[in-house]
């Protein structure tokens, strides 16, 4: 037993008490930042994920934007060359088919991209 200098003895069985308290409070901490470690890992995996997604859009959505813009210019030339009214007719209907095409296409691949990052982000989540 422990005696201090004003002869005050704390049991063994007290300290012993007192230090499996703390060496469980211990444990206890070390798991919960343990699992907290994790769950911030969990959530930055998926904030990558969904930011290299948001990034694939807007690369490719630039991307859109130029060819939309390329047809645009090639459309005008072609039109101030067209001999007649009829021929404008006929350049404007295959422009806007192209356009329509093209922008139906565009939404797929938008649509895809998402999805996917969105999957990704889930794996992410379910593999922590």
């Amino acid at each position: 037993m422990a005696n201090d200098k004003n002869g005050f003895e704390i049991p063994d069985q007290m300290r012993d008490f007192a230090e499996k308290s703390v060496d469980q409070a211990r444990k206890a901490f070390d798991d919960f930042m343990n699992v907290t470690q994790k769950a911030v890992e969990t959530a930055e995996d998926s904030a990558s994920i969904v930011q290299t997604g948001a990034t694939d859009v807007n690369r490719k959505t630039l991307s859109f934007a130029e060819e939309h813009m390329d047809a645009a210019f090639q459309f005008a030339q072609k039109l101030v060359r067209a001999k007649d009214v009829e021929e404008m007719m006929g350049l404007q209907q295959d422009y806007l088919r192209k356009q329509m095409e093209s922008l139906g296409e565009q939404a797929r691949e938008l649509s895809n991209t998402a999805t996917k990052t969105a999957q990704d982000a889930a794996k992410a989540a379910k593999k922590s």
